[in-house]
Order: C-alpha cells, then structure tokens, then sequence
C-alpha cells in the first residue's frame, strides 16, 4: 500500500512524466508510389507567319489556323480550344536607331487526342498550316488516376507500419495502436511532357512514332504509433 501511494504521489506532482509512461510513440512516413501507363496526348501547336504590313500577317494566320482547326475537328478531337492570338510588330536595331521591318502574328490551339493518333495528326497538321508545335504531355484516364491514388495511399501506408515494426523490433519493443494519421497526399504529377522543335518547318517528327510511357502517382502517409 505504501509503494503504490508513492508511486500515484510521483504522478500527480510530475504529470508530464506520468503522460511519457502512459503514452510512448514512433511517427513515421510511408511512402507509396504507382506507374500506370498514360493513353492520351495534350498537343498544342499553331501558325506563326511573319510579313510586311499587319493586315496581311492577320489574313494568312487567319487562313492557315481555320484550316488547322478544320483539320483537327474532322479528326474529332477533345478539347480543342484556343490558347492564344498575337500580332506583334517586328523592330530591326541598326546604329541605335529602331526600324520597323514588319510583322509576326500567331494563333495557338490545344487538343487531346488517343496517344497512337498523336504523330499521324501532326503531320496532318502541318500539312494544313500548322508552322510550329509547342510540345505533347501525355496523361493516364481519370478512372486510372484514381484506382492508382488508392493503391499508392495503401502501399504508404504499409510501408510505414513496416518501418515502425523495423525500429521496434531492434529495441525489444511492439507496436501497438495508432495514435494519428496524416496522409500527405496521392495527387499525380504534372503530364509527362514531350518537347519538339517549336518550328514546324521540318516535319521530320512526324516519322517518329509518339510513346506515351508511363504516369506516376505517389503518396505519402504519416502514422504516429504507441508502442
């Protein structure tokens, strides 16, 4: 009886040490990461002409993106939307003195197309017009994305409780519950981007076949455990 009275006094006059000897945790972050192989191109491509006087640089960029955009609604692409107008006065600097030359116009577009289609339509597309290709990014589906989330959050969480049972063992000691958990997220990365030559003039891409290769989603989860 005189033991346990000493023992309940040192508790209520350390209480900070009478909480370390209920409750002992490990925190430790899992980290969970899956390839999920990607089915869909985003292209964005478009005309840039460059001429004399701005009404005739606004005709021809006019001309060749209607017959771009033609092209790419024939083809029944997704998402077609434009990115971007311009017409720019071009300078030429001689002696320090700024001379106008003439002009530069553009019209950009984006698309999505199914990856196997992605190279026969470029070269489409710059038969059509399209004087320069800004670049792919492919992307998994939604559907995809979303079953690889869960698996990565599964495997981050496995390999967290795996290395608190790493530690553990070593000291002779047992996991035990789970006091929190943080996830850290699943989200997938940005599309994998494909840069190609920006001018279109030369469609030797177009002889290469477009690989989409892989997405990687990851996840990370943290877990603090009594023990």
């Amino acid at each position: 009886m005189f033991l346990v009275g000493v023992l309940v006094a040192v508790a209520l006059a350390n209480p900070v040490l009478a909480q370390e000897r209920r409750l002992r945790t490990l925190t430790v972050t899992g980290q969970g990461v899956e390839r999920i192989p990607t089915t869909t191109a985003q292209v964005q491509l478009g005309v840039e002409v460059q001429g004399k006087t701005a009404a005739g640089v606004q005709q021809e960029v006019a001309r060749r993106s209607a017959a771009v955009v033609e092209l790419l609604r024939s083809q029944n692409v997704e998402q077609l939307q434009t990115r971007g107008i311009q017409l720019n006065p071009v300078y030429n600097y001689e002696d320090n003195v700024q001379r106008l030359v003439g002009y530069s116009g553009s019209n950009i577009v984006s698309f999505r197309v199914p990856t196997e289609q992605a190279g026969t339509l470029l070269d489409d597309a710059v038969e059509a017009g399209a004087s320069r290709i800004d670049g792919i990014s492919f992307t998994a589906p939604d559907n995809a994305i979303a079953a690889a989330q869960k698996e990565a959050l599964q495997e981050a969480t496995q390999d967290a409780q795996q290395q608190a049972d790493a530690v553990l063992s070593v000291l002779n000691l047992t996991r035990q519950d789970v006091v929190s958990i943080q996830v850290n997220g699943a989200t997938p990365p940005p599309p994998t981007p494909l840069l190609l030559d920006r001018s279109a003039s030369n469609a030797e891409f177009a002889k290469t076949p477009v690989i989409g290769g892989e997405q990687e989603v990851q996840a990370s989860v943290t877990l603090e455990i009594s023990y």
